[in-house]
C-alpha cells in the first residue's frame, strides 16, 4: 500500500479527534530507567505524564535525554515517545497535553547471553537472554523498512496478547503465536525477532516483570545418533515450557534458520531426506501445539529457504511476513543514520546538516546549498542497491579502513571513500561468483 492509498483510508475512517479537538490516540512512552534507581515505576509513570503534559506538544518521535528536574535527571536516562511517525506519511503535531499516554518503564539487564546444554557432549543447544537486555538496546530503531512491517508486528503481538487475556476460544477463533520472517540472507530478519523481543517486553512491562528470549541452536538439535533428534526437540521444548509456567515472564522463543528444522516431510518420505527428519518436524509441531495454550509465549522463526519448510508449519505460522532487500529509501536512511553517528562521536568534522528522505522528497532532489551533501549520498544509496542490509552498515567502516586513516575526516572526503567502497563491494561480490 503506497502513501496515497494510506492517506485515503485513513480519511475514510471515523475520525479519532473529538469535537473538542481531543485526540483519542493512543500514544507509546518508553522511559529508560538509571540502572542505580531503585524508585517505583508508578512514581516514573506519573511524573513523566506530569512533564509531557507540561511540553503540550511534540512533531512525531520524539527523544529526551536531559531534564531540569531533580526526579527526573537522578531516575531515568531518557524519555521516548515512540512508533509514531509512519514510512511514507507525513510527521503530525501531537497534543500531549490532552492526549492518551501509555508509559513503559523498564531497566536493562546486562548479564548478556546464557547458554542451554541439552547432551552430555556440551554443545550449546540455545542462547538464552532476560529482557530487556542492553544487548539489544536500540535496535529496533536501527532496523530500516520502507513499509510499516515493525508497526504490524507489533499490532499482531498487542493482539495475541488482549486474546490470551479476554480468554477467547480459541477453537472458534484460532491463533497459534508463530511468526514467520522469509527473505534472502542479510535482509535483519534475525535482528527484527530479537528486537520484537526486547520491543514487546517493554510494552508489555505492567502485566510481566521479566521477559525471556531463548534462540534455538537447530543444527545442534540433529544427533548422530539415529532416532535421537526427536528426543532432543522434546527435550528443548521442556526446558522452555519451564520458563513459560512462571506467570510474571514473556517468553520469545526464537528459531533461525527454522528450514532446518522442518524440512518437508515430503521429501523425507521420498527417501531424499533420512527419516529422523520426519521426527523432528513432527516432535516440533507437537510441542507447538502444546504451548500455545500459553498467554504468554510466542513464537518467532526465521528463513532463508522456505521451499524446504513443511506445508503443516507454514500453515501454523500467523503471520508469513516477507523481508526483503533494502530499497533506495531504506538505504538513504540506513547511510543518513551512520553518518549522523560518526558526525556525533567527532570521526566526521566540521558537522554538517543532512537532511532526512522525507525532507529530501519534499526539496523534489532540487541541488542548492542546503541539499549538496544529501543528494552524494543519495547517490551513493542509488548505488547501494542489491546490497544486503548487514553489507550496508559495514560500508561507513570499510571506507574509514579502506581509503581513510585518521580523525577527523571531512564529510566530502567520507562521501567520496563510501562511493569507492560500494563500488570496491560490488567488484567483491563478482570476484566471489567466478569462483
Amino acid at each position: 500500500m503506497d502513501t496515497d492509498q494510506i492517506l485515503a483510508l485513513q480519511n475514510a475512517l471515523p475520525s479519532t479527534d473529538g469535537l473538542d479537538g481531543k485526540d483519542f490516540n493512543v500514544y507509546h512512552v518508553e522511559v529508560l530507567q538509571s540502572p542505580c534507581s531503585t524508585v517505583r515505576r508508578i512514581q516514573i509513570q506519573e511524573k513523566v505524564i506530569e512533564f509531557l503534559r507540561a511540553k503540550k506538544t511534540a512533531f512525531g518521535d520524539l527523544l529526551l535525554e536531559e531534564f531540569q528536574d531533580p526526579f527526573l535527571s537522578q531516575n531515568i536516562q531518557y524519555i521516548a515517545l515512540c512508533d509514531v511517525e509512519l514510512p511514507g506519511v507525513e510527521k503530525k503535531v501531537i497534543d500531549l497535553s490532552t492526549c492518551s499516554l501509555q508509559v513503559h518503564v523498564f531497566q536493562l539487564n546486562t548479564d548478556g547471553a546464557g547458554s542451554e546444554e541439552l547432551d552430555e557432549e556440551n554443545m550449546s543447544a540455545a542462547n538464552h537472554w532476560l529482557l530487556p537486555a542492553s544487548d539489544f538496546h536500540g535496535l529496533w530503531d536501527s532496523l530500516v523498512f520502507d513499509d510499516s512491517i515493525k508497526l504490524r508486528l507489533l499490532n499482531y503481538a498487542s493482539t495475541t496478547m488482549m486474546f490470551s487475556e479476554k480468554l477467547v476460544d480459541s477453537n472458534l477463533i484460532t491463533w497459534n503465536k508463530v511468526v514467520l520472517l522469509h527473505g534472502p540472507p542479510g535482509t535483519g530478519k534475525t535482528s527484527l525477532c530479537k528486537a520484537l523481543a526486547q520491543k514487546l517486553c517493554i510494552r508489555f512491562s505492567d502485566k510481566y516483570t521479566h521477559g525471556q528470549l531463548v534462540e534455538i541452536n537447530s543444527h545442534s538439535l540433529f544427533s548422530k545418533w539415529f532416532s535421537e533428534s526427536g528426543k532432543l526437540v522434546m527435550k528443548m521444548f521442556r526446558m522452555i515450557q519451564d520458563l513459560i509456567e512462571d506467570p510474571e515472564a514473556l517468553v520469545c522463543v526464537l528459531i533461525d534458520e527454522v528450514e532446518s528444522l522442518t524440512a518437508a516431510r515430503k521429501s523425507a518420505m521420498n527417501g531424499v531426506e533420512p527419516s529422523d527428519a520426519i521426527r523432528v518436524v513432527n516432535a516440533l509441531l507437537t510441542q507447538l501445539d502444546h504451548i500455545k495454550k500459553y498467554p504468554n509465549v510466542l513464537i518467532l522463526t526465521t528463513s532463508n529457504i522456505t521451499g524446504a519448510i513443511d506445508l503443516a508449519f507454514v500453515d501454523r505460522a500467523d503471520i508469513k511476513q516477507y523481508i526483503g532487500p533494502p530499497t533506495v529509501k531504506a538505504i538513504y536512511t540506513i547511510y543518513h543514520s551512520c553518518l549522523k553517528e560518526l558526525m556525533k562521536c567527532g570521526v566526521i568534522s566540521p558537522v554538517h546538516q543532512l537532511i532526512d528522505i522525507r525532507a529530501l522528497e519534499v526539496t523534489r532532489f532540487i541541488e542548492n546549498g542546503a541539499t549538496f551533501h544529501s543528494l552524494k549520498l543519495f547517490d551513493i544509496a542509488k548505488k547501494s542497491q542489491g546490497l544486503s542490509g548487514r553489507s550496508l552498515r559495514k560500508i561507513p567502516f570499510l571506507a574509514h579502513a579502506l581509503y581513510l586513516q585518521g580523525s577527523p575526516v571531512t564529510l566530502e572526503n567520507y562521501l567520496e571513500a563510501m562511493s569507492y567502497t560500494v563500488d570496491r563491494q560490488f567488484q567483491e561480490l563478482n570476484d566471489l561468483a567466478k569462483c
